[in-house]
């Protein structure tokens, strides 16, 4: 197997006595389409300035091509970045801006001119060549700024929240465009983003950072379907979460205590990690897998009322409430599964969609305690 064309191992990163990333170990393959994912303030932008140059690490090995990078300025590195502020030359043209890299390697013009034309062909900006920046919109502006970045033939093309300052429309449009682009050009790009839709739409792969740790990697349909923790799980999409407790294990069969039940008969395969009696567990169902019922189902079910029923275009979202207060979401295309507001109802699912974690923080030894009285 090939090496990754970019490695991070045990890589730290402090300001003063803020701990921004923490013991990050990543691999990243070439010609992959790979997403750093997290919120605000989780160290993804940190961990991209990192791979370029822009910052080094406290601690740890950062390796693009194999070459260890920490003495390497960043343009001394097979990477180019695109900001999500374009960083363009206001009083340049669009050729120009794009040529700007090769001027600076003083490349022949006819070298220049023959690169720039190919790049504003690739992104579709043939004939803007003189148009002057503060005449571009945003979607071509940011055209501008990756043909920039292209020029150069970089072999990992970094992406720090390039999308968001456009509208959601264009937002889209850009995604679709940028992922042709990358499959065309078959060169590796790493991509910052909060948009948990836009990481699932575009990635190959993607890692979930929170508080500068990365929670998991994989691919878009792991993340959503097998997420490892409580907060990939919230954070991908929407879960319903049922805090438990494993009171029993039997030929790899997992029976779980919860404030609204035993749920039996989860494989104990489907969790990460090694599992055992009176150990805390979440479980998780996304709400299109859960099922709502007026009548009662064969073996476990839950009862609720229905608090809310929301249109929202392309689906029917429900909101439930169970005996403990918790609201449960429910999602159907079909107006007519779902039961109007203030309906007792029953909710199930199908222990094929259900998927187990392990906890080690967010389930506080009180809240296990709590649970022990319960079931």
């Amino acid at each position: 197997m090939a090496a990754p064309i970019v490695s991070m191992t045990n890589v730290e990163k402090w300001y003063g006595s803020n701990h921004v990333v923490k013991n990050c170990n990543l691999n990243i393959e070439e010609g992959e389409f790979l997403t750093l994912l997290g919120p605000s303030g989780c160290g993804k932008t940190t961990t991209l300035r990192m791979i370029s140059g822009f910052e080094l690490p406290t601690s740890g090995l950062v390796k693009v091509e194999g070459e260890n990078v920490e003495k390497k300025e960043p343009y001394e590195r097979s990477v180019n970045t695109v900001f999500q502020n374009y960083a363009l030359f206001p009083n340049m043209n669009v050729f120009d801006n794009i040529a700007y890299g090769l001027k600076v390697k003083k490349a022949p013009k006819a070298e220049i001119k023959e690169r720039v034309t190919t790049m504003l062909r690739l992104v579709q900006l043939e004939g803007f060549e003189r148009r002057r920046i503060t005449q571009m919109s945003g979607g071509q502006k940011q055209r501008v700024a990756i043909a920039r970045a292209l020029i150069n033939k970089p072999k990992v093309l970094l992406l720090d929240e390039p999308l968001g300052a456009l509208d959601m429309k264009l937002r889209k449009q850009m995604q679709i465009e940028l992922k042709r682009l990358q499959k065309k050009l078959e060169i590796t790009f790493v991509y910052v983003t909060h948009d948990q839709e836009e990481a699932l739409t575009m990635s190959d792969r993607i890692a979930v950072m929170s508080a500068g740790v990365v929670e998991q990697i994989g691919t878009p349909k792991e993340i959503y379907l097998k997420p490892r923790t409580r907060f990939v799980a919230n954070f991908i999409g929407e879960s319903d979460l049922f805090d438990g407790i494993i009171t029993g294990e039997k030929d790899g069969v997992l029976s779980i205590g919860t404030e609204v039940g035993t749920v039996e008969g989860l494989a104990a395969n489907t969790t990460i990690g090694t599992v055992k009696v009176n150990d805390p567990v979440s479980i998780c169902v996304r709400p299109e897998h859960m099922k709502i019922s007026t009548e009662k189902p064969e073996g476990f079910s839950i009862q609720a009322v229905v608090k809310d029923k929301i249109f929202v275009g392309n689906l029917i979202k429900e909101i439930a409430v169970i005996n403990n207060g918790n609201e449960i979401k429910i999602n159907s295309i079909n107006a007519a599964d779902l039961p109007d507001p203030g309906t007792n109802v029953y909710l199930t699912w199908d222990l094929k969609d259900a998927v187990v974690i392990p906890e080690t923080s967010e389930i506080t030894l009180d809240t296990a305690e709590k649970l022990k009285e319960v079931i």
